[in-house]
């Protein structure tokens, strides 16, 4: 039975340093599945209420818990465009879901921005375009992380929920 991990927020909030970084801990055969990845280099297309990811996030993690142990899901992931998708998702899965808001100041993401190796790929301008302030998504009961939170902290919380 594969557990579900997944972690939502703005650009340059943390999520993929993290999920990298909780894929590392967990072990092999941990299924990391990464918006920006399947949306901007496996499929090319855009983001949007009918982006063609959705159906494949859906068989990725339909997939992956017959074979996973554990199964990280990360992206920015809009609330009005992607809710539906996580509650076939989470029906997918017997066990509980762990979910995981960093909600971020604007300029601290901006400033994190700064240190990533896309820093050249996109500026302050488009992270504003993309914004979305606090885009919890009720169904998932997420827990919210903050710029307090530092990366080892939240691997330990992480790991912590998991033995819960």
């Amino acid at each position: 039975m594969a557990q579900l991990i997944i972690l939502r927020g703005n650009s340059g909030s943390g999520k993929t340093s993290t999920a990298k970084a909780l894929q590392e801990r967990l072990g092999r055969n941990t299924l990391l599945i990464s918006q920006d990845v399947i949306r901007r280099e496996i499929m090319r297309t855009p983001d949007g209420p009918e982006t063609l990811i959705i159906p494949m996030i859906i068989e990725m993690v339909r997939y992956g818990r017959t074979v996973c142990p554990y199964i990280i899901v990360e992206g920015i992931f809009k609330r009005e465009w992607y809710a539906d998708m996580f509650e076939q998702v989470m029906q997918l899965c017997e066990s509980p879901v762990l979910t995981y808001y960093f909600d971020i100041p604007f300029e601290e993401t901006v400033r994190r921005h700064q240190l990533r190796d896309k820093v050249n790929e996109f500026g302050e301008e488009a992270m504003r375009r993309w914004w979305n302030e606090k885009d919890y998504i009720p169904l998932l009961n997420e827990k919210t992380l903050t710029a307090e939170d530092e990366l080892n902290s939240i691997l330990e919380t992480i790991v912590r929920d998991l033995k819960e």
